[in-house]
């Protein structure tokens, strides 16, 4: 289930607020600027699906994002737990950083943690298969797939590059929920 979790930045034990609500979570993510929105789940998907499989599914809203904010690529995102560099990967992802570019995420199956950290606090946004979130070039954030990953995403990208990081050095990311106790 779609959830949102609020901290002060520099209190991991004092929730402020949470919910399941998508308005609200839509109106919360609104207000620092992410933008947040569901998709109908056109049929159960597996991680190591083709991409072609997975980007066919979501062919008008894939092409009605690419023109609306000039994408240039996309492609398909698929881990499971058998992935041999699952552990390399979650930790690069784990770290705070920003990226140059919008970064846009539709999780077409399985979940995730978004974790953004704005405005003096912490907002963890548990994904969920038909989440779309989209956070802003320059954000601090992070993710977590868990120990364990089980997720498809589509990812739109303005860089040709690809994923590219730049690390803030903070270590904040470990003193907030992870995945698998969200």
């Amino acid at each position: 289930m779609t959830t949102i979790r609020i901290y002060p930045d520099h209190d991991p034990t004092n929730l402020l607020f949470t919910t399941s609500n998508i308005s609200k979570i839509q109106h919360h993510l609104s207000d620092i600027g992410i933008h947040f929105e569901q998709w109908p789940v056109h049929a159960e998907l597996q991680p190591g699906v083709a991409p072609e499989q997975v980007l066919s599914r979501y062919a008008d809203d894939v092409e009605r994002l690419q023109q609306q904010h000039g994408y240039q690529s996309v492609d398909v995102i698929s881990l499971d737990s058998s992935h041999p560099d699952k552990a390399a990967l979650r930790q690069k992802f784990l770290q705070e950083h920003t990226h140059g570019e919008d970064e846009v995420r539709f999780f077409a199956a399985g979940e995730g943690l978004f974790t953004i950290h704005l405005q003096q606090r912490v907002f963890e946004v548990h994904c969920v298969a038909g989440d779309l979130i989209k956070v802003p070039a320059n954000t601090p954030h992070w993710f977590d797939m868990g120990p364990n990953p089980g997720f498809v995403a589509i990812r739109w990208f303005t860089n040709p590059e690809g994923w590219v990081a730049q690390f803030s050095g903070s270590d904040i990311a470990n003193l907030f929920n992870r995945l698998d106790n969200h």
